[in-house]
């Protein structure tokens, strides 16, 4: 308590600097978290920003083959590793799961905080790359290229990566245990909020899957540096382990990226249309489901590798398989909505746009399971959209939907929400702007990789870099009007949503120590009384 008889929040308990870097409150390693994420979301986008410029015209008149080359590897490596994979988990995960399971801290606080040093040292480790002459071998860092022929800061790069992994699995390890042995008196397994439900599953990929992506990294820093031969066929190596290997991290890495948005989207669903989420048991088991067929799909990605057909034909039936826990979460949150008393606050137009981006990402994602149309569209535009729909489209979704649902509850601020709703609008037409026309042109064949192409493809290319521009337009204006929030925002009530959960029953921002006494639980996930037809906002 202060002079005033106010409780402290975990925000002004101490204005030290060095109270930060050395803090165990998991809400405040979430906030550092936000900060550096945030810091390689603007450089990835930059990356971004130049590859579209580039590709205005057909002829590479911007930049020369290998430095194009180099933008396209770094853009990848700063959003999938040091800005999708994170996000999510890091920051909203990190504040959350404690307050939302009744808990007063993760287990390990300390490993907290060192997950975040890790993350830290990694990525700004591979991001020195660019001051050393940049690494050109994609995002895959596939071999024999990486290993023999690239003049890149591969070693680096691979360096980098490889320690941030560490950061992936510390985190996990905490979440697992927290949600196991830390929840409140009551707080049953089918009372957890889905949100928690989608980061236990993806912790069990970040435990399980990441490791496996360790080690094929060691292995190839082994064999760039020490030209043992693991890889390279030249030396006895095989080049195709290199990718089961990366793979079976990689795919599964899909959902480490997007499972906790969809947690996310089942907490705004509930929240915007004030009604338990239908099928409740069904869509927290749907994301345990997603994690354990998400570890035997890694074969897709290699149709065209060398694999036999009858192998690609398991995998692409196993591919199949995996959309139907996706498809239970779309039409569950889509049977939540039918007679909710729907309310299309910021947060709620997010998941909107999740749902459609999604669908899209989902659908032609069946497309590349199927073999016989995977090998025509193979390395081409076609699957650089489908990736992005899921990935950037629907993690950034989730994440910025999250993020404007919780921001009041993190800062005990209120943003502007006619601008905010502008943001939404913005990120989702420039999103489907940029890639809707990568679709057309990977079925014309446009492959991708490549900063020259046919003049005929030119029309298609300029809608897709004028979508990047509206788009980036969409995910600066955030960036503003929250930190013009943090001084000029109205102060916000406990529960500014009248939303159902634990974290919306205590103080904005949060006590240092969340609770002063250890909550019990004695209803349902989502107990919205089916009389209330009127949202509260």
């Amino acid at each position: 308590m202060n002079s005033s008889g106010k409780k402290t929040n975990y925000l002004n308990a101490s204005h030290t600097l060095s109270s930060w870097f050395l803090t165990v409150d998991h809400k405040r390693i979430a906030i550092l978290y936000l900060i550096t994420i945030s810091i390689f979301f603007f450089i990835g986008g930059l990356f971004a920003a130049l590859i579209r410029l580039e590709l205005l015209t057909p002829a590479g008149d911007l930049f020369k083959s290998d430095e194009y080359n180099k933008l396209f590897t770094l853009h990848g490596i700063v959003m999938i590793f040091f800005f999708l994979i994170p996000s999510v988990p890091a920051v909203l995960g990190n504040f959350l799961i404690p307050i939302m399971i009744g808990a007063k801290d993760l287990a390990f606080p300390r490993i907290n905080l060192l997950s975040w040093y890790i993350y830290v040292i990694g990525a700004t480790l591979a991001t020195l790359a660019i001051m050393v002459g940049g690494v050109d071998t994609g995002w895959t860092f596939y071999t024999p290229y990486s290993t023999v022929y690239s003049n890149g800061a591969v070693a680096l790069t691979i360096v980098g990566a490889f320690i941030t992994g560490f950061s992936s699995i510390l985190t996990g390890l905490n979440f697992l245990v927290t949600i196991h042995k830390m929840r409140a008196p009551g707080m049953t397994w089918f009372r957890l909020p889905l949100f928690v439900w989608a980061h236990y599953a993806t912790s069990l990929i970040m435990v399980l899957a990441t490791p496996v992506l360790a080690s094929a990294l060691f292995l190839l820093f082994l064999e760039r540096v020490f030209h043992i031969g693991i890889f390279n066929p030249a030396l006895g190596g095989d080049p195709v382990l290199f990718q089961h290997l990366f793979w079976f991290y990689s795919h599964p890495a899909v959902y480490i990226m997007i499972l906790p948005s969809m947690g996310v989207m089942s907490e705004l669903f509930a929240a915007f249309s004030r009604k338990r989420i239908f099928g409740y048991e069904f869509v927290a088991c749907s994301s345990l489901a997603i994690a354990i067929l998400g570890f035997f799909v890694w074969g897709h990605h290699m149709f065209v590798s060398g694999q036999s057909m009858y192998a690609g034909m398991v995998f692409s039936v196993l591919s199949f398989l995996v959309a139907i826990p996706s498809a239970v979460k779309a039409f569950n949150w889509s049977a939540t909505l039918y007679k909710g008393s729907i309310s299309y606050e910021t947060p709620m137009l997010y998941a909107f746009g999740f749902i459609g981006l999604f669908t899209i990402g989902g659908l032609t994602g069946l497309f590349l399971s199927t073999m016989a149309v995977d090998v025509h569209v193979h390395d081409t535009y076609f699957v650089v959209a489908h990736f992005h729909y899921i990935m950037v489209g629907g993690v950034l979704m989730g994440y910025l939907g999250g993020l404007h649902y919780w921001w009041p509850k993190i800062t005990g601020r209120l943003y502007p929400e006619a601008w905010a709703k502008l943001s939404a609008l913005l990120v989702f037409v420039g999103f489907n702007l940029t890639f809707f026309p990568q679709f057309l042109l990977g079925y014309m064949g446009m492959p991708r990789r490549y900063h020259m192409y046919p003049e005929e493809f030119q029309v298609l290319n300029v809608c897709s870099s004028l979508g990047a521009s509206v788009l980036g337009i969409g995910y600066f204006l955030p960036l503003v009007y929250f930190l013009w929030s943090l001084k000029f925002g109205k102060e916000s009530p406990a529960n500014p949503w009248g939303a159902k959960g634990l974290e919306w029953e205590i103080q904005s921002p949060p006590t240092t120590h969340n609770f002063d006494e250890i909550p019990v639980v004695t209803e349902e996930a989502y107990a919205y009384a089916k009389e209330d037809g009127k949202h509260h906002g």
